[in-house]
């Protein structure tokens, strides 16, 4: 799954890197090293401007809440826990099912992060202990410090408590695309740790790589065995993972210094 990620890079940076035409700098968003659900994020995405005398299309930096509501849903509650669609399923999920075939985005990040329970606090279960396992965090990035394009999906919810004119009376939501995780070699792998992205969680963001960024934003493509074709993970050896501080797994904390990679996991003792 993808529960938590980092995405620093400026507005102006991303607009270069994917081509935007469209952006408001209303909608800029402090660097956020610690997204976390229904937080504001940004999204590449393509659709008419609205009022523009064109119908065509045009790529855009968006900011929209992650979680999605659907738009048939009655009120916004349980967004929090639509962070994730799944790439085998996302085509046919009554959730996602229309947004997959025509509503489309990029939710750019720096990578995400991930939680392995460590071999102490596993013998603690083991032993049937009523401790809870402490999880040591672990952050997944490009390993040539690229972008993450994370493939996602956004849609539209009309709340009909408000009037359509209230400032609040629609939301811009998104998911994030899930596949499973590579089991190849990391590209750079630590010394003492997971060597795999699935020796971390069995399911990762999907990434696409910038060849299949202008097929996946088109609109105008909704044959779902075509898009499913583009869900295909990534090549194998483009990622790494490094082990960082706890404090990431606190939402409150919040920096650079959460990137920092550490020379190993944290021990703690336990006994």
């Amino acid at each position: 799954m993808c529960g938590r990620y980092a995405a620093s890079r400026r507005p102006e940076d991303l607009t270069g890197l994917f081509g935007v035409r469209k952006w408001e700098p209303e909608e800029t968003l402090a660097p956020d090293w610690n997204v976390a659900p229904t937080k504001e994020v940004y999204a590449v995405l393509e659709r008419p401007l609205r009022g523009a005398d064109s119908p065509s299309p045009v790529r855009q930096l968006r900011t929209l809440k992650w979680g999605l509501v659907p738009s048939w849903s009655k009120s916004p509650e349980g967004a929090a826990r639509m962070i994730n669609a799944r790439a085998e399923t996302v085509h046919e999920k009554p959730s996602f099912r229309q947004a997959f075939a025509t509503r489309r985005c990029i939710l750019p990040a720096d990578g995400y992060y991930e939680w392995v329970t460590g071999a102490a606090e596993r013998q603690l279960e083991e032993q049937g202990k009523k401790k809870r396992p402490r999880k040591q965090p672990y952050f997944v990035t490009p390993a040539d410090g690229s972008v993450f394009a994370m493939a996602g999906l956004y849609e539209f919810w009309r709340d009909p408590t408000l009037p359509p004119d209230h400032p609040r009376a629609w939301w811009a939501t998104c998911s994030v695309i899930t596949t499973e995780a590579d089991t190849e070699p990391l590209g750079v792998a630590p010394a003492d740790g997971p060597h795999a992205l699935s020796d971390i969680h069995p399911r990762m963001p999907l990434m696409l790589t910038p060849d299949r960024w202008d097929a996946w934003l088109d609109p105008s493509r909704t044959d779902p065995d075509e898009l499913r074709s583009l869900l295909s993970p990534p090549p194998a050896g483009l990622m790494r993972a490094y082990p960082v501080t706890p404090a990431v797994s606190n939402v409150r904390n919040n920096g650079p210094e959460l990137l920092e990679e550490l020379p190993g996991p944290v021990e703690e003792t336990l006994f």
